[in-house]
């Protein structure tokens, strides 16, 4: 058995802990305590997060997408396999360390994803970046700590609360799409996207790109479109969450 390496340490900003960067042979984990928050070995579902995503905004000519959580990498680079010459990506990460640890050791996962013009990285909250862009982003994709059930960071639960979710829904266009990464099913969290004025999809998809590894959840709120009066709103007879998730397995 090859043994993990420990490459680096890093400080979450506010008091959010410590995140632990180690490598094993090509494989790389990067955890709070004991706790393993990433793996480059399992990737599906990282990826999932941006194509169910990106393939409900595919007929936009020059979309605009914001990423809360650099994490690996995955989600950024299966967005840009999905999403056209003319888009815009911003990529929104707490952690300085993990910006540097992307550039650093983790390049060789990264490809050319940090290189390409479609993107901008910025070392920012994503909930300060949603409220600073009202209105400006076809599909927002968040993968910010351990999903609605938060891990190294207490504010990460006010963007998956009621105000967090009304900043998303506030910078997304009229039809645009919230996609987040779960750890598990949450129906609080999905009873909270409906009443955010979204319609709501569950999708169930495996951690591993080959299709096995547990299953993690994949949440989509979308956005009505603006009627005549711009306001946008659903209509009173929406669905509930539970009869409008679609399961899919990947």
């Amino acid at each position: 058995m090859i043994p993990w390496i420990h490459l680096d340490t890093a400080q979450v900003p506010g008091g959010g802990g410590e995140l632990k960067l180690a490598r094993r042979g090509d494989e790389f984990s990067i955890r709070i305590g004991q706790i393993e928050l990433m793996n480059s070995r399992l990737s599906g579902s990282e990826k999932a997060l941006a194509t169910l995503a990106c393939e409900r905004i595919r007929d936009r000519a020059r979309p605009r997408v914001l990423i809360g959580g650099l994490g690996m990498g995955f989600t950024l680079g299966a967005a840009l396999g999905a999403l056209p010459p003319g888009a815009s990506v911003v990529v929104a990460e707490l952690v300085p360390a993990v910006i540097a640890w992307a550039r650093g050791p983790m390049s060789e996962i990264f490809g050319t994803s940090l290189s390409d013009p479609r993107v901008t990285i910025v070392q920012d909250d994503v909930a300060a970046v949603m409220r600073g862009d009202r209105g400006g982003y076809d599909a927002i994709l968040l993968d910010v700590d351990n999903g609605p059930e938060a891990l190294t960071h207490a504010s990460n639960d006010g963007l998956y609360g009621p105000e967090g979710l009304g900043d998303a829904r506030a910078a997304l266009k009229g039809g645009g799409v919230l996609a987040v990464w779960s750890q598990g099913p949450d129906k609080s969290f999905g009873a909270r996207l409906f009443k955010s004025g979204f319609k709501v999809e569950e999708h169930r998809v495996r951690a591993h790109r080959a299709g096995k590894g547990s299953r993690h959840v994949i949440w989509l709120g979308t956005k009505a479109q603006a009627g005549p009066s711009g306001a946008g709103k659903p209509k009173p007879r929406a669905r509930s969450p539970r009869a409008a998730a679609r399961p899919s397995a990947f």
